[in-house]
């Protein structure tokens, strides 16, 4: 704080007068100053904080009578420091954790301690000074430096003090005066490992029974001075010595205690005792310090020691006494391998396995039996381990794995319980050719196309090199033009179907050999199908391998196709007249019901039999209803065919039977035949041939004049009936070409017309239709294989 006036003369011939503005004036720190009107005198009115402001700055005036200015200066005024703030500590409590095992010259922690007088003045300027440390000691004496760093000298004890109360001030260099502030700083003293273990004794049996595992023999109790539950008084026990890895130890963490523990069984027969080495130190290694002089400068001459690697620790040599008990009987070789051929006879002799009893006091009898036979081929006698074969062995079976066949023998002692011993025996059997080689499939599909198609056929043989594959395929039988193979040889042949080959299914014998030429002789069914029809040749046969949702769908299909059957039947029934004449009125019908060749054609050699469907005709007319007439003239309810109004339409059925057993339908409306007085029967409209790619209609709006209708109809019988009978019937639905009772639809074949004039020309071109008759003698004739 600073009292002070200062005068401001101005010399005038003429009164003026004194005005003062600003800092410490009229603006903060309002009040400070003030000046004297007349006099210019100026009055420092109350004390000012050099750490608030070092400095005022004022605006001085002189002014006349009249108000008007006469002079303008600007004062600064510069305040001067004083020593009145001591220095002042960060915290008024610093408080650390040392442990005892700290070596002298370490630093502990750093104090810090500020002086808000002028920078760089005396008043600012300080120093850090230790007052008192409690307890003091003889071994310990702590120092700071000038940062405020501290340290100590000598040795840290626990055992001594466990805890420093530190008192250090920091004190300026005034000029007048000096100031000065303290601090506490408190220093715990953790425990370190100076002290070790000491074994005080041991409790237990001290004995255990051969072949127990778990059990405790033995337990290592130890005292340490060292403060409880400390990682320097937490105790740690190891074995030495133990290379079988029989025992193990561990730390009671309540009573710090060592638990001995068996973690193998022990075997009497190797040693009634066994001497265990146990060691016994702490978690922290060992530490001491000692102060041997005390230098009048920097540190003193101390003893430090550290041990490491069980260096100092604690250790006793334990006795473990083994009981003597039963032991199982132990083969001599407990994993043997055999070698045995396949198929040898029952009785064979395979192998001896020996077993012994390794009791030197309870020695037993034993006897030997079979632990595991998979397959039952072998049997063992109970008393020289022999084993001999009771069964042929199979190389091939199930039971062995990668030709090695696997059991298990035991040796039983008569003990009560009795203990029992095991063995492997690994029998390696020998191979043998005894399995010709196989088919992967005894089915495959091939596709119907005008190039020989190939699909692959695959063999195996359960025997293995050089018994089995690669193999040779051969095909027997006639399949000269229809089948061969490429390539013939390997695991995988190909079957080559040539062109001609029909649609359906077909048996080749395949004769497939291995290396040794054993051989066997197969019936490899194929299917051969229009592919891009039916994708899978045998869908329809393969219901056992259809997913659960396919065959529910089938049936409901079959359901709807029956009910619709059933429908159309009813509705059928009402509204045509249907004659269906079996064989051998169906014998002047043309029906084919493939894309492929047929020769359901061939017909009697005379037209009597146009007689009997006179008569049959007549008679239905009589009965005024749907009849069928079948080859032997008994009358049958007619279930199917189609009606077209004005027309004659041939039709055929979908069957793989026989022409004789096939059904054949004719259809005609009623009134709309007569048969003439030679028993021919005559159209008064088109007569239509219905093939696979169309209608091929022969029409005559009246008859020839040259000609009677017997005539017409005779010639046109015997260019039918020169087509021979096929028996390839495919089994899937024929084609349908037009829709009942759509007379207006066009025909994909073009309409043959006959001129009712020049019999001559008539006449050769029903001797050939030339290409227009092409399409009906394609279904009729056979293609030549």
């Amino acid at each position: 704080m600073l009292f002070f006036f200062l005068l401001v003369n101005v010399e005038r011939k003429y009164p003026v007068y004194f005005e003062l503005y600003g800092e410490g004036v009229d603006e903060e720190p309002e009040g400070v100053l003030s000046i004297d009107r007349k006099t210019g005198t100026i009055y420092a009115n109350k004390a000012v904080d050099y750490e608030a402001r070092t400095r005022l700055k004022l605006r001085f005036e002189a002014t006349k009578s009249d108000l008007s200015i006469d002079t303008k200066l600007g004062i600064e005024i510069t305040i001067n420091d004083i020593n009145d703030n001591p220095p002042r500590f960060d915290r008024d409590l610093y408080e650390i954790q040392v442990n005892e095992v700290t070596t002298q010259g370490s630093h502990l922690l750093s104090v810090q301690a500020h002086d808000r007088d002028q920078r760089g003045s005396p008043n600012s300027t300080f120093h850090y000074e230790i007052l008192s440390v409690t307890p003091k000691t003889s071994d310990t004496e702590f120092f700071i430096s000038e940062l405020g760093a501290i340290s100590f000298k000598g040795c840290l004890n626990r055992d001594v003090s466990e805890k420093f109360t530190i008192l250090v001030e920091a004190k300026d260099h005034g000029d007048v005066i000096s100031l000065s502030s303290s601090t506490t700083v408190v220093i715990h003293v953790l425990d370190g490992n100076n002290h070790l273990p000491i074994i005080s004794g041991q409790t237990g049996p001290g004995k255990v029974k051969e072949n127990e595992s778990g059990k405790s023999p033995l337990r290592l109790h130890v005292t340490d001075e060292d403060s409880v539950n400390s990682s320097a008084w937490r105790a740690r026990y190891t074995i030495d010595g133990d290379s079988a890895g029989n025992f193990h130890i561990e730390t009671d963490p309540e009573t710090n205690d060592g638990i001995l523990t068996i973690l193998k069984p022990l075997d009497f027969e190797e040693g009634p005792q066994r001497e265990v080495h146990i060691i016994v130190e702490n978690q922290d290694p060992y530490f001491h310090c000692k102060v041997e002089e005390k230098t009048p400068s920097g540190l003193w001459k101390v003893d430090i020691g550290e041990t490491h690697d069980h260096g100092g620790a604690a250790s006793i040599k334990a006795i473990i006494e083994v009981e003597d008990t039963n032991d199982p009987p132990t083969f001599k070789v407990v994993v043997k391998s055999a070698m045995l051929e396949e198929n040898v006879p029952a009785g064979t002799w395979v192998e001896r396995m020996v077993a012994v009893d390794p009791d030197s006091i309870h020695t037993r009898d034993f006897v030997y039996e079979i632990g595991s036979d998979p397959a039952g081929w072998l049997t063992v006698d109970p008393h020289t381990g022999d084993i001999t074969t009771n069964m042929v062995p199979d190389r091939e079976s199930p039971h062995v794995v990668d030709g090695i066949y696997t059991i298990v023998l035991l040796a039983v002692d008569d003990d009560t319980p009795p203990l029992t011993g095991s063995a492997t025996l690994l029998i390696h059997l020998g191979d043998q050719n005894d399995n010709p080689p196989q088919l992967e499939l005894n089915h495959v599909d091939i596709c119907m196309s005008d190039i020989p198609t190939t699909t692959n056929i695959t063999a195996f043989d359960l025997d293995g090199y050089p018994f089995g594959g690669p193999f040779k395929f051969e095909l027997l039988g006639n399949v000269q033009g229809k089948w061969k193979l490429d390539p013939t040889y390997g695991l995988t042949a190909g079957l080559v179907k040539e062109a001609g080959v029909y649609a359906g299914k077909h048996t080749i014998d395949l004769k497939i050999s291995d290396l040794q030429e054993v051989s066997a002789v197969y019936n490899l069914s194929v299917t051969v199908c229009d592919c891009l029809v039916t994708p899978n040749c045998r869908s329809k046969n393969s219901s056992t391998k259809a997913a659960f949702g396919a065959v529910g769908i089938a049936l409901a299909s079959l359901l709807l196709f029956l009910i619709l059957l059933l429908m159309a039947f009813f509705f059928s029934c009402k509204e045509e007249f249907i004659f269906h004449l079996d064989y051998p009125c169906g014998e002047t019908l043309l029906a084919s019901n493939t894309e492929r060749p047929g020769t359901d054609c061939k017909m009697p050699a005379n037209i009597a039999t146009i007689q009997h469907c006179k008569a049959a005709v007549e008679q239905s007319q009589q009965d005024g209803g749907q009849n069928v007439f079948s080859e032997k003239g008994t009358r049958q309810s007619l279930n199917s065919g189609h009606y077209r109004s004005n027309s004659l339409r041939i039709i055929s059925h979908p069957s793989r039977n026989k022409f004789d057993q096939s059904r054949r339908s004719l259809r005609v409306p009623r009134h709309k035949y007569q048969f003439d007085e030679t028993g021919t029967m005559g159209f008064s409209s088109n007569i239509n041939y219905f093939t696979n790619t169309g209608t091929l209609s022969f029409l005559h709006k009246k008859k020839p004049s040259f000609m009677t209708d017997a005539a017409l109809h005779t010639l046109l019988q015997r260019r039918l009936f020169s087509l021979q009978e096929s028996d390839d019937l495919l089994d899937y639905e024929p084609r349908v070409y037009t829709e009942e009772g759509d007379a207006n639809t066009p025909s994909e074949l073009e309409t043959i017309s006959i001129p009712d004039e020049n019999p001559t020309s008539f006449l050769e071109m029903l001797n050939d239709f030339d290409p227009r008759f092409k399409q009906l003698v394609y279904i009729c004739k056979p293609v030549k294989q």
